[in-house]
């Protein structure tokens, strides 16, 4: 009868893995499963529940970020995560002190704040976007090419 509480509790793990997807309970599933087998060959209780703790314990320590590092190479970047490295161009001058600054992204215009305070960029300068902080736009100076024959 042990067994099919196993059984069962492997079943309500796995769906709710699979609900979420959030490569957690997916490591108690397979304890559960080991904690099963221990049942089925006539194991005592507490023999299973260490079983269950110890196998869940060792694939969450040692796979899940093997796992994470698979799971998530081929998650898409949201808006906001694509717009950083993005050069745009200063439509008000950027001025951490007086609080000022916008850029146009997209089409949209964002606030924008320079990723140093001393720095005062100019209207019409291009910029990268460095961080999204809020609705503010984090950027620097575009670098000038360096040029060799000076």
């Amino acid at each position: 009868m042990q067994s099919i509480k196993w059984l069962i509790l492997f079943v309500v793990l796995i769906g709710v893995e699979a609900a979420t997807m959030g490569l957690f309970t997916i490591w108690f599933a397979g304890g559960s499963l080991a904690a099963f087998v221990v049942a089925l060959f006539e194991g005592g209780w507490l023999t299973q529940v260490i079983v269950f703790l110890a196998v869940s314990f060792v694939l969450l320590i040692f796979t899940r970020p093997v796992a994470v590092r698979y799971y998530n190479n081929k998650r898409a970047k949201t808006n906001i995560e694509s717009v950083v490295g993005e050069e745009v161009r200063v439509t008000e001058e950027i001025n951490n002190f007086q609080e000022t600054g916008a850029v146009i992204l997209n089409g949209l215009t964002w606030t924008a704040r320079s990723c140093k305070d001393e720095d005062v960029i100019p209207v019409g300068e291009k910029v990268t976007v460095r961080k999204v902080n809020g609705v503010k736009l984090l950027v620097e100076p575009v670098a000038a090419p360096k040029n060799d024959n000076a």
